[in-house]
């Protein structure tokens, strides 16, 4: 049965209600630095223990290894210093020869080998260790910005419920239009389908804007070319008028000096041609 959205919400606010740390090993340390312990005289401020932070933490952790390295310098200088003091005082006192000094430094050698081993096996589990805890630290980042949304989730749904029924309360004709109708996918969908026809149309509007500074020098070329045939149809236009009204008024008896002189011209030739004999 799944969850609800209540139960969810409980759940997740128990979880963040558990204090998470990751320090828990550091409390039998911080337990001498309570308000009845002796006042701590080392450096390193106090205040790592009461509000420990990624940058607090890593100055304890290089302070408490020099601390820790003059501690074990000083611990084996005393203890070389007290056997050498034993040996010489010590009744028979004792003598080391080089035999046993070789054996040693062969048993040094092996303890030391192990000792690298441990340090890489040790070096490599806290890189594990701390690629873990980054990984926990945002996934738990993660878990409560969620937790956050979630939590405000059920005031936006109601806000937008309200918001919905005003806007239907406005409507007070509803539309002709099917497409103002549609449930929200079919209207994404809508969308997205007069997008892909716009961006088809504008793609063809690019096309045809590349043309158009070569159509535009063929129109011009074409009108240059049009001017004289315009002029040329002006005037043969004009000579077909005119001869229009010569025919009009030489149908009705006014020719014109010009035609009478042509008719004199053809007279004559018709007469000079009869009385000379001559064939034309």
């Amino acid at each position: 049965m799944p969850q609800s959205y209540e139960d969810i919400l409980y759940t997740l606010s128990e979880l963040q209600s558990r204090e998470l740390s990751i320090i828990r090993l550091s409390e039998p340390i911080s337990a001498a630095y309570a308000p009845g312990a002796p006042k701590r005289t080392s450096d390193v401020s106090s205040d790592a223990f009461e509000n420990p932070s990624p940058a607090s933490l890593a100055a304890d952790l290089g302070h408490y290894k020099e601390l820790f390295s003059k501690l074990r310098f000083s611990y084996l200088e005393q203890v070389t210093k007290e056997k050498f003091l034993r040996a010489i005082v010590g009744d028979p006192p004792q003598i080391i020869e080089q035999k046993e000094n070789v054996e040693l430094e062969a048993q040094l050698v092996a303890v030391k080998a192990d000792l690298k081993v441990q340090k890489a096996d040790v070096a490599s589990m806290v890189e594990e260790l701390e690629a873990r805890g980054r990984d926990l630290s945002r996934r738990y980042e993660n878990i409560s910005l969620q937790t956050a949304q979630l939590s405000a989730l059920p005031a936006q749904i109601s806000s937008l419920q309200d918001i919905l029924v005003d806007l239907r309360a406005r409507q007070t004709k509803p539309s002709n239009n099917p497409s103002l109708s549609l449930p929200l996918p079919a209207t994404l969908e809508l969308v997205t389908t007069r997008q892909a026809e716009l961006d088809e149309l504008n793609k063809q509007l690019r096309s045809l804007q590349q043309f158009l500074p070569r159509k535009t020098r063929e129109l011009e070329l074409l009108e240059k070319e049009l001017k004289p045939l315009e002029v040329q149809k002006a005037a043969t236009v004009a000579a077909a008028q005119e001869a229009m009204r010569r025919k009009d008024e030489a149908e009705r008896g006014f020719g014109d000096e010009l035609e009478l002189k042509g008719r004199w011209y053809r007279s004559v030739e018709t007469g000079l041609t009869e009385m000379l004999g001559v064939e034309v």
